[in-house]
């Protein structure tokens, strides 16, 4: 979703690429980027986000990857660089693949599953009709946070994205 709103914004349309990924290459905020959805399950994703590396000679440091987080408020964003994978088995894939943990995060929060609920069931099931209402906002946030941190930088983006919508600074 946020991937889409990136290569949208970039004016750009995603096209399959002989790595394993869908890819929409254009610029944001005048820095040239390229927007990558991988094609395989999100569990199996390392290998094509390791081989579009690869083919762009794109360094781990400099890739930025867009993922939910279990461990955060819904609608919550954090940025972050390097880390373990905290149980996300995309990032798991991910780190595996590139040999490294050194690469950044953009977090998009979607919060605990309720009760004893299993977290894949949740993770994988629909959002809730309240959730639904306020997505558009909080996914064009965290769109907002990934651009950021492409042109200005993780500190910045940190310091700008860290506080709650709508909280006083």
């Amino acid at each position: 979703m946020v991937t889409g709103l990136l290569a949208e914004r970039a004016g750009v349309r995603f096209k399959g690429h002989r790595s394993g990924t869908d890819i929409a290459e254009g610029s944001l905020a005048g820095t040239p980027v390229t927007v990558a959805w991988p094609r395989s399950y999100m569990n199996l994703s390392g290998r094509p986000v390791a081989a579009l590396a690869a083919f762009y000679k794109i360094p781990p440091g400099r890739l930025a990857v867009v993922h939910d987080e279990l461990d955060l408020p819904f609608g919550s964003v954090r940025l972050k660089f390097g880390g373990g994978d905290n149980g996300h088995n995309g990032l798991r894939s991910i780190t595996t693949a590139l040999g490294t943990r050194d690469y950044y995060r953009v977090r998009f929060g979607i919060g605990r599953p309720p009760g004893r609920m299993d977290p894949a069931s949740f993770v994988l099931r629909d959002f809730t009709t309240a959730e639904r209402k306020g997505l558009p906002f909080l996914l064009d946030r965290c769109a907002d946070a990934a651009e950021t941190l492409v042109s200005s930088g993780l500190a910045v983006a940190q310091n700008m994205y860290h506080a709650e919508p709508g909280a006083e600074s």
